[in-house]
């Protein structure tokens, strides 16, 4: 680890850390060079993403009235990334919720705010219930042609490409530092780890309570993704005194309370653990243990409850007090 670079800086309303190991060939850039680079394409791959800057690509494209817009390389794939994750939840985590996004108060960026507490916010919350799919959604009408360079959607359509673009950014910038012996790139929680040295040496990393901060366990990763979604990050008080945050039920397009409060996933990719992680969050404790049993993972209940799932107990160590499930 000493001859590890540990690089952060700021994106995409997170924070993002590179660990870059030595080069595997001469000719590739010094790990510190490499990080700059890498903080260049993020910096820049947030900009041109984001739903909250008028002069975005994705802005331009929520905004433009015709049905077929042409989009960059860039756009492209993240639009492809969140339909795919629409694909593989059958519409639980879906990327059209862009108005009642707006509508529940997440019209602006909430980066720098002080989130509401999550105890009160649970003590006053809905009936639990799992979130569904919204059968009249429109995001299978959405295409994206590579070869005319366009996106297709259907009128009034806006999309948000925020949880799957940063699992896209991960496994993009690790696909990137291919050249090191062993590298951990984490955006905002979307953590994609890769490199032969960390077969031998995997990165151990932490998964934290969302209610109370503390340490639940250490987890063992050699390649892949490895993503956590949770409600305390970007909760809010609404003007009538309810509670709101980000992860929303496409049936309702109101916050999902769902008798968990945090889940983390493992996955091939960054991409494949954020989805992996929404999907369980939403679908609540009966789902969560479906969705994750393949790969492993970790849910919290509202009570505050750690559940290991599947193959993650081997993997996870000092854990606080939990029940595995096979």
């Amino acid at each position: 680890m000493d001859s590890h670079l540990d690089y952060t800086f700021r994106a995409m309303a997170s924070d993002v850390r590179l660990l870059i190991g030595p080069r595997l060939r001469r000719t590739a850039p010094a790990p510190l060079d490499a990080a700059d680079r890498e903080k260049a394409f993020v910096l820049e791959f947030g900009r041109r993403l984001s739903r909250f800057s008028a002069d975005s690509e994705l802005s331009a494209l929520n905004g433009d009235p015709r049905l077929t817009v042409p989009a960059s390389a860039l756009l492209r794939a993240a639009v492809r990334a969140g339909l795919w994750a629409a694909e593989c939840s059958d519409g639980l985590v879906e990327p059209t919720l862009v108005g009642a996004l707006e509508c529940v108060g997440y019209a602006v960026s909430r980066d720098g705010v002080t989130p509401a507490s999550l105890c009160t916010a649970l003590d006053s919350a809905p009936a639990r219930r799992p979130a569904r799919p919204d059968p009249a959604s429109r995001w299978r009408q959405i295409v994206v042609h590579d070869e005319a360079g366009t996106i297709v959607r259907p009128r009034g359509v806006m999309l948000d490409t925020g949880g799957t673009g940063k699992g896209l950014c991960a496994d993009a910038v690790a696909c990137r530092l291919a050249g090191y012996a062993r590298f951990l790139v984490d955006c905002g929680g979307d953590i994609a780890v890769g490199g032969l040295g960390a077969q031998f040496e995997p990165y151990e990393i932490d998964i934290e309570h969302p209610l109370s901060g503390d340490r639940i366990g250490r987890v063992s990763v050699d390649h892949g993704g490895i993503a956590t979604s949770g409600l305390n990050v970007r909760i809010w008080r609404r003007p009538d005194g309810s509670f709101a945050h980000h992860l929303l039920d496409p049936s309702t397009g109101q916050p999902a309370w769902t008798g968990l409060i945090g889940a983390t996933a493992l996955g091939e990719s960054a991409l494949e653990a954020e989805t992996l992680s929404k999907m369980a969050l939403l679908g609540g404790p009966d789902a969560a243990r479906r969705v994750l049993a393949e790969h492993g993972g970790v849910i919290v209940h509202d009570s505050g409850e750690v559940e290991t799932v599947g193959p993650l107990e081997d993997r996870l160590s000092t854990p606080a007090p939990s029940r595995a499930v096979a």
